[in-house]
C-alpha cells in the first residue's frame, strides 16, 4: 500500500512539473531538438521525486498548504520567464533582479504582455487548479517514512539515468555536458534542460561564480579580399603589456585586424553615431522612408550584418559603445560607471582634439544612462528632463527623433571644432498601434494603405519619423557646409522584437527564422563624397566601432574588442543569444546542433567546432572584461 501511495503521488507530481516545461516549451520555441526532450523528461522526474519528499513531510493539512506554494511559485516561476521572453524577445536570468526597475520602466508593456498572453499563464496554473480540484483524491493519505528511503532510491538511480543520457550525447562545444559544466549560456540551458533546472543552474553559477574555459581555435582561415592581398597591410595593434590574467593571456594570443585599403579612409571627419532604436531594413522603402532608403543603398553597403539582440536597448547601446558582446550579468556594472573605458568612443574623439556630444529624447536617467555614458567620456551628455526638455516637447510617447535632431544640431554645425555627436533614438519604441504611439499616429496617413496588419503599419510609421529626422539633419549640415566632412553611422539597438514573425515576415522581402535571420539588419557608414562599396562579408554590431577606428585612422588594438573591423580580413562573424551563429560559410543553429552550408560549400573537418568555441571565447571575455574592470590595468 506504502508504495501505491508513493508511486500515485510521484507520478502526479511528475505529471504536473512535465506538463509546465512542455507548456513553456510549446510555446516559447519553434522546434525542439530530440536531445533536449529527453533531457526534460529524465530531469523532471528527478523534480518530481524532490517535490513529492517536500509536500509529504507533514500531516495532510500542512502538506496541502505546501503544495499550493509550491506550485504557485512555480507557475508564477514560468510565467515570468515566459513574459519577460515575450516582451523583450531574449530569456529571463535571475541576475536580471539588478535590472528589476527596467520592467518596473516598462510596467505598461509588462502590463499589456500580461494581457495578451493570460491564456498561457492559465494554463501554467492549471496544476494549481488540479491539486485544489482533487485535493480529496491526491492528499487522502500521508507518506510513511519508509516511502523516504524508497524515494532516495529512485532519486538516485534517476541521477544516474540523467547522468547516463547527458554522457551518451557526447561532448562536442554546445553538448549537454560542456552546458552543465563547461559553458554558461542561461538562453541555451533553459531550451536544452528546461526552465527548473536552468534556474538551478543559474542560482547556482550566480552565488558561487562559474569560471567558462579558453577553448582552443584552430584552423580557422581570413576571410581574402583580393584587393588586400596585392599588399601586406599591418596589423591594428599597439604595443601593449597585457598583463597575466587569465583576459590578459587571452587577449595577447588573439589573431589582431589588418589595416586595409580603408585604413584612415575619414580620417580627421567629424562623425555622427546613431543607435536607432527597433531600427530594421523591412521598413526601408525608396517611397516611404527615401532618406534611410539613400544611406543605405550609398555609402558602404553592408549585405550581410545582423543587430544581435540582447538585453534590450541597454543591451544594444552597450555593444554599439564598447565593442563586446552583452551579457545580462554585467549590464549593472556597466551601468553604474564604475567601470574604465580608455578607448571608447567618447575618450578616443576626445584624444584627437574632437568636442563630443550625447542625445537621448527619452528619460536622461532611465537605466542610469546619464552615469554610463559619463564613464564612457559623454560629460555633457543631455536627455528628457536634464536639458532637452527646454527646446523639444519631452511630454509626448513616444518622443520626436525629428524634434531631437532639430534641436541639437546647432550644438556642432556651427563652430570650427571637428566634432563627434552620438544619438540614442526612441520614435521607433513599440507598441506599434495608433492609439497608445504618438509618433504612428503622427505619420498614419503615410501607412494606412499599405496591406499589412496594424502593428506593422505603426511600426512604418514610426520609422517614418526617424527617416525625416535624418532627411533634416542632412539639409542642415549641406546648409552649414559640413556635409561632405561628416560620416554618418546608424545601427539598431536590436530588431523590432515587439512585432510577431509572421507580421515581419509581412513586410520583408524573404522569410526569417525567429534565431537568426529575424536580426538581419542594415548599417549604415556614409559620407556623401564616397563612391558605394558593397560589403558582402558576415558582421555584427560588436564590429562597428572597430571599423568606424579603422576608417578614422585611430591608433587602437584591434585584441581588445571581441568585434572586428568587418572591412579588415579578420573572419566575418554574427553570433547571438543561445550561441547559433553566422559565417561566411554557413548558419549554425546551437538549440538544434546543425550547420547549414552556404550554397551547400564543403567546410574544413572542425570547423563548426572551432567556431563554436571563438564564439563562446568571445561571449566570456566580453562579461569578463567588464566584471573583473580589465582595461584601467592596461599599461
Amino acid at each position: 500500500m506504502c508504495g501505491v501511495v508513493l508511486l500515485k503521488k510521484l507520478f502526479i507530481n511528475y505529471g504536473l512539473l512535465l506538463y509546465m516545461e512542455i507548456i513553456y516549451g510549446l510555446f516559447t520555441y519553434d522546434s525542439y531538438q530530440r536531445v533536449s526532450i529527453f533531457n526534460v523528461i529524465l530531469f523532471t522526474f528527478i523534480e518530481a521525486i524532490i517535490v513529492t519528499g517536500i509536500t509529504n513531510l507533514f500531516n495532510n493539512k500542512v502538506n496541502k498548504i505546501i503544495s499550493y506554494i509550491v506550485y504557485i511559485i512555480l507557475a508564477l516561476w514560468f510565467s515570468l520567464y515566459y513574459i519577460f521572453n515575450k516582451v523583450f524577445e531574449t530569456t529571463f536570468t535571475i541576475s536580471l533582479f539588478a535590472l528589476s526597475d527596467q520592467a518596473l520602466q516598462f510596467g505598461s508593456s509588462v502590463i499589456i504582455s500580461i494581457l495578451q498572453n493570460s491564456y498561457v499563464m492559465v494554463l501554467l496554473f492549471v496544476p494549481v487548479i488540479v491539486l485544489i480540484v482533487f485535493r480529496k483524491k491526491i492528499f487522502a493519505t500521508k507518506l510513511r517514512r519508509k516511502s523516504y528511503i524508497v524515494c532516495l532510491v529512485l532519486l538516485l538511480c534517476s541521477i544516474f539515468v540523467f547522468w547516463g543520457n547527458v554522457m551518451l550525447q557526447g561532448r562536442g562545444s554546445n553538448s549537454s555536458y560542456n552546458l552543465l559544466f563547461k559553458v554558461n549560456n542561461n538562453a541555451l540551458n533553459i531550451e536544452r534542460f528546461g526552465v527548473i533546472n536552468a534556474s538551478y543552474i543559474d542560482l547556482y553559477r550566480m552565488i558561487n561564480g562559474f569560471k567558462e574555459e579558453v577553448r582552443e581555435v584552430v584552423n580557422i582561415d581570413s576571410d581574402k579580399d583580393s584587393d588586400n592581398d596585392l599588399f601586406e597591410y599591418d596589423n591594428n595593434v599597439m604595443n601593449i603589456n597585457f598583463g597575466n590574467s587569465d583576459i590578459g593571456n587571452y587577449l595577447s594570443k588573439e589573431t589582431p585586424s589588418k589595416k586595409n585599403k580603408y585604413t584612415g579612409m575619414f580620417k580627421d571627419k567629424n562623425l555622427i553615431y546613431i543607435v536607432a532604436e527597433s531600427f530594421s531594413e523591412i521598413a526601408v522603402s525608396e517611397e516611404l522612408t527615401p532618406t534611410l532608403y539613400k544611406l543605405v543603398n550609398n555609402g558602404f553597403v553592408f549585405n550581410n550584418y545582423y543587430s544581435s539582440n540582447n538585453c534590450s536597448t541597454i543591451g544594444g547601446e552597450f555593444q554599439a559603445l564598447t565593442g563586446l558582446y552583452a551579457d545580462m550579468s554585467i549590464l549593472p556594472k556597466w551601468r553604474s560607471g564604475s567601470n574604465t573605458y580608455p578607448y571608447s568612443l567618447a575618450h578616443t574623439f576626445q584624444n584627437m582634439g574632437y568636442k563630443t556630444y550625447a542625445y537621448h529624447n527619452n528619460s536622461y536617467a532611465f537605466q542610469d544612462r546619464n552615469v554610463y555614458l559619463k564613464s564612457q567620456g559623454f560629460d555633457n551628455f543631455k536627455g528628457c528632463y536634464n536639458g532637452m526638455e527646454k527646446i523639444m516637447n519631452c511630454n509626448t510617447w513616444p518622443q520626436s527623433d525629428k524634434e531631437m535632431f532639430d534641436s541639437t544640431v546647432v550644438d556642432y554645425v556651427d563652430g570650427d571644432d571637428k566634432f563627434l555627436a552620438y544619438y540614442v533614438t526612441v520614435s521607433g519604441h513599440f507598441y506599434y498601434n495608433f492609439r497608445e504611439n504618438g509618433i504612428a499616429r503622427k505619420n498614419r496617413e503615410f501607412v494606412d494603405n499599405l496591406p499589412y496588419d496594424e502593428e506593422v503599419k505603426g511600426y512604418v510609421a514610426t520609422q517614418i519619423e526617424l527617416d525625416r529626422a535624418l532627411e533634416s539633419l542632412i539639409k542642415k549640415l549641406e546648409d552649414s557646409k559640413k556635409l561632405d566632412d561628416t560620416v554618418i553611422v546608424l545601427m539598431a539597438d536590436h530588431y523590432p522584437y515587439n512585432l510577431k514573425l509572421n507580421q515581419i515576415n509581412q513586410i520583408s522581402s524573404y522569410q526569417r527564422d525567429s534565431v537568426i535571420e529575424v536580426n538581419s539588419n542594415n548599417l549604415i557608414i556614409y559620407n556623401s563624397k564616397m563612391k558605394k562599396v558593397l560589403v558582402d562579408k558576415v558582421g555584427m554590431s560588436i564590429d562597428v566601432i572597430p571599423t568606424v577606428y579603422n576608417l578614422f585612422g585611430v591608433e587602437y588594438d584591434s585584441r581588445l574588442f571581441m568585434g572586428r573591423d568587418i572591412l579588415s580580413n579578420s573572419i566575418g562573424l554574427a553570433f547571438f543569444n543561445n550561441r547559433s551563429w553566422v559565417t561566411d560559410k554557413g548558419v549554425y543553429y546551437s538549440n538544434l546542433g546543425k550547420f547549414i552550408s552556404k550554397d551547400g560549400e564543403d567546410i574544413p573537418d572542425g570547423y563548426v567546432n572551432n567556431i563554436n568555441s571563438l564564439v563562446g571565447n568571445r561571449m566570456n571575455m566580453s562579461k569578463l572584461i567588464i566584471r573583473d574592470n580589465y582595461y584601467k590595468n592596461i599599461k
